[in-house]
């Protein structure tokens, strides 16, 4: 994929080479809790190699089983760390609605926390805003 610099937040947090707090990390994905949680819990899992957005994976299995494992951590952490929540969501922003460019699952249990910024997390259609990870997986299926 692309090389980032030593400017890349996320490529920093999974070096370790920051003070953020890792909740899971593997040869392929690390997890932390989001800086600005939205929900009850909010998790981001990322991908350890800089991948920059959605737009930069395709129909292929490598794409498609690290966004597999992606979800498959995050549903992990957060029947671990919020078993009570009878809603999570899975998904990510799309270009230009991401914050960061580093592939980041956003990992909810929901409520939302406070209630409007469930907005954050909307599709918006052709325009893109918020994909949901099957969505995504779907879409990459080989």
């Amino acid at each position: 994929m692309m090389a980032a610099g030593s400017s890349c937040i996320f490529c920093q947090i999974a070096r370790s080479s920051t003070t953020t707090t890792l909740i899971h990390t593997d040869d392929k994905v690390v997890a932390f809790q989001d800086i600005n949680p939205s929900a009850f819990r909010h998790y981001l899992v990322i991908p350890v190699e800089h991948i920059a957005t959605v737009n930069d994976l395709r129909r292929r299995t490598e794409d498609y089983t690290l966004v597999s494992h992606m979800i498959n951590v995050g549903q992990m952490l957060l029947s671990r760390d919020a078993p009570d929540s009878i809603q999570c969501r899975f998904g990510f922003h799309q270009p230009p609605f991401n914050s960061v460019n580093h592939l980041h699952l956003h990992c909810l249990a929901l409520p939302y926390v406070p209630r409007w910024r469930r907005l954050k997390y909307s599709s918006l259609g052709p325009l893109g805003g918020f994909i949901e990870a099957h969505k995504l997986l779907e879409r990459l299926k080989p």
